[in-house]
């Protein structure tokens, strides 16, 4: 092969691919980047890598003189490109390896068999699409309640049920729960299907294709279930989780008796602030009035810390607790200016949602449900 390539689309290309080298792998080709050709794209040339689970791939433009492939150590690779000097890239191969010309900077690499290398998942036909800017933000509110227990692996999934013109996301570890509904184009009638989706996988996923006009989102269960997503030339694909998810819904209350609205930047800083003297076993205490609510952490014998930040509550003001870092996740992953907050009892689920201003509807169709803590 022998390609000229700029600098800054290859460090891209690189960067985009290594999200699924795998750490460590019994298939040594599996750890190489595999560098090709695709004549039938409008950028020919192709850059591919494959845990085995998932797979990455991106075309980019460049003048290529020799269409043959090659496969070079994704680690040693990456970190060749992104040192490289602002200045063209010439790769060329030998039947000794490859070599690396940026400029007066000169490497020179070992290869693997680029004809041994593993099959990748195939990217199923387009389903619909989606605002990357739109996709990443609903993921990112949700993925945040997924759960990082080993033990139970089908907590750590996103589900991704599609629903007709709707894609609701879903994530629970147990002690919290997100759910957010999310606007789609199916390209064609779509029966009610779920996904199990690895959280950071589809985290990385949605992050990585933020700048997308429009992604789009091919599935197909037949066979091995393939879950693929792509976007300005970059497409990714990636296995399914088996397990039950939990029946999210039944769990969110249809009413509750006390709402609160508060501004969300100055609400979050203060359970920050207060947050600084509490743990697992010190959770945050809030104690709502009608115009303010009262936080508190710490206990008598330790440090302690109490602020105080108005509010607007409407039905019976009450003492609740939860996990400080609960909390502010959720009012992180919120996304308003305004945070409604809906209570029962001081041991029921509350549920989270935002609001463009105390007096306004709810903004966007994102629910974080968390369980409280029981006070002594």
């Amino acid at each position: 092969m022998e390609i000229r390539v700029e600098r800054d689309a290859l460090v891209d290309a690189v960067n985009w691919v290594a999200r699924t080298l795998p750490s460590r792998s019994t298939h040594p080709l599996q750890t190489g980047i595999l560098i090709d050709v695709d004549r039938d794209h409008a950028r020919p040339l192709r850059l591919t890598s494959s845990d085995g689970e998932s797979s990455s791939q991106i075309h980019i433009d460049a003048d290529i003189n020799d269409p043959a492939p090659v496969l070079i150590s994704g680690a040693l690779f990456a970190t060749i490109v992104r040192a490289l000097p602002a200045a063209p890239v010439v790769i060329t191969t030998t039947e000794n390896g490859a070599q690396l010309v940026c400029g007066r900077t000169v490497f020179k690499v070992p290869v693997m068999n680029a004809a041994d290398y593993p099959a990748v998942l195939e990217m199923p036909t387009s389903c619909g699409t989606v605002s990357g800017a739109n996709f990443a933000a609903a993921v990112s509110q949700v993925a945040v309640a997924a759960g990082k227990i080993d033990a139970m692996p089908a907590l750590s999934g996103v589900r991704m049920e599609i629903n007709g013109p709707i894609i609701t996301f879903a994530a629970t570890d147990r002690f919290r729960m997100a759910m957010r509904e999310l606007a789609w184009t199916p390209a064609r009638t779509i029966e009610d299907t779920a996904f199990l989706i690895p959280a950071k996988s589809l985290a990385d996923i949605a992050r990585s294709l933020t700048t997308c006009e429009a992604v789009h989102i091919a599935f197909t269960q037949e066979g091995v279930a393939t879950l693929g997503f792509e976007g300005d030339h970059r497409r990714t694909t990636t296995r399914l989780m088996d397990g039950d998810f939990p029946k999210f819904r039944s769990i969110i209350p249809s009413t509750t008796a006390t709402n609160v609205t508060i501004d969300t930047a100055g609400f979050l800083e203060t359970v920050k602030r207060v947050a600084l003297v509490s743990d697992r076993n010190k959770p945050l205490r809030l104690t709502f009035s009608e115009v303010e609510v009262t936080v508190t952490a710490g206990a008598d014998t330790d440090a302690t810390a109490t602020d105080v930040f108005e509010c607007r509550t409407r039905g019976t003001g009450l003492t609740i607790a939860f996990n400080a870092d609960f909390l502010i996740d959720g009012l992180n992953a919120v996304n308003a200016p305004v945070v409604g907050l809906g209570m029962n009892e001081p041991e029921k689920p509350a549920v989270l949602h935002g609001l463009a201003s105390h007096d306004g509807e709810p903004t966007g169709d994102y629910r974080y449900l968390i369980m409280p803590v029981r006070l002594n």
